[in-house]
């Protein structure tokens, strides 16, 4: 892979805007470089634009160095980036499977990429065939969400290693439900294809939705091009100190995963007994899409008793469907009495 013709020109050659606390590196005693408010302290000066100790303490987590991550504001962010590093508006395109996360197409939409869509079979498994036919000579980026939402099922790894080698461009795999899935991670396969961008999240496993983080694992040339473009601070400082807290307790993730693991499988058997349960698709994250025929109509019922799950009816190849969360045992047992009462 040449990277180089793969990013946009004018990207390639762009200066980056470079920050105080990019050009001074290390510890001072007076700090009178950056305008900042010399009181309250510590939140008077801004962040570290590249976020290294928290990228140290992810790396002894997740086994992949510091170099080869970017941290964002969600996994949106990385999202975006890819979106105005590698694309040519209004001239180029994207290619991604139906049904899938929605913020694929908002970004191509905001970007003005156009953004080809390949369906899902009817069991919601990978036409690496049918995604290969549509690419063309000028598709940069393949998006994969494996496990995927909302269908909740990983893909076999062997079939995204055919995308990773039949592909020229950059194949995203999202995988911000990695973490309840037996499936296994790409991490381990960076080296291994140059083209290939890993997301991950604080969102999910982790129980950090609120403080916006968001990993992409790439080889150094890519994050090196994805940190030009970002904004100088894009991860704030008490994001920053909320995520090495987390990175911290990380048996206590692993004793949350387990939990909702054993939950999962309570809520799919219990859900099964329901007489307008047609079908529980087989799933690898923490929420389970379940068709029960008459969807608006469940939903609303469940909305009317204060609780709220996600109607796919609407998606691609989801009719019919609810996408449920795995809480709590508690809320669980909430939602499965309301169930069974309708």
């Amino acid at each position: 892979m040449n990277l180089q013709e793969l990013v946009r020109p004018n990207i390639w050659s762009l200066k980056p805007y470079s920050s105080a606390r990019d050009e001074f590196k290390g510890e001072a005693s007076v700090y009178l470089d950056a305008n900042e408010n010399p009181y309250n302290a510590p939140y008077n000066r801004y962040p570290d634009p590249l976020q290294w100790v928290v990228k140290e303490q992810i790396e002894k987590v997740k086994g992949v160095s510091r170099e080869n991550i970017l941290l964002g504001n969600g996994s949106d962010e990385p999202i975006d980036l890819v979106f105005r590093a590698f694309c040519e508006p209004g001239v180029e395109n994207v290619v991604a499977i139906d049904p899938t996360y929605g913020m694929y197409q908002v970004c191509a939409d905001i970007n003005n990429i156009e953004y080809r869509k390949v369906r899902l079979t009817e069991d919601f498994q990978l036409d690496v065939d049918a995604l290969m036919k549509a690419v063309d000579a000028k598709t940069k980026i393949i998006f994969l969400c494996s496990p995927n939402n909302p269908t909740g099922n990983a893909f076999p790894k062997e079939e995204i290693i055919r995308v990773l080698n039949g592909f020229g461009g950059i194949v995203i795999v999202d995988e911000a439900y990695i973490d309840f899935s037996d499936k296994g991670t790409f991490l381990s396969d960076l080296d291994n294809f140059p083209n290939l961008i890993v997301l991950q999240t604080f969102s999910k496993a982790w129980g950090s939705a609120a403080i916006r983080l968001g990993m992409a694992f790439a080889s150094k040339e890519i994050i090196s091009v994805l940190n030009k473009i970002k904004y100088p601070y894009n991860v704030n400082q008490l994001t920053q100190e909320q995520a090495l807290k987390v990175l911290a307790n990380a048996d206590q993730v692993k004793d949350w995963v387990n939990v909702l693991l054993n939950e999962r499988q309570n809520l799919v058997e219990q859900l099964n007994q329901l007489p307008y349960v047609q079908k529980i698709y087989p799933t690898d994250a923490n929420f389970v899409l379940v068709k029960v025929g008459d969807a608006n109509g469940i939903y609303n019922k469940l909305v009317e008793q204060g609780i709220i799950v996600r109607n796919r009816h609407s998606v691609t190849l989801c009719e019919g469907c609810l996408r449920i969360t795995v809480g709590t045992p508690e809320e669980n047992k909430t939602l499965l009495d309301a169930m069974k009462a309708i």
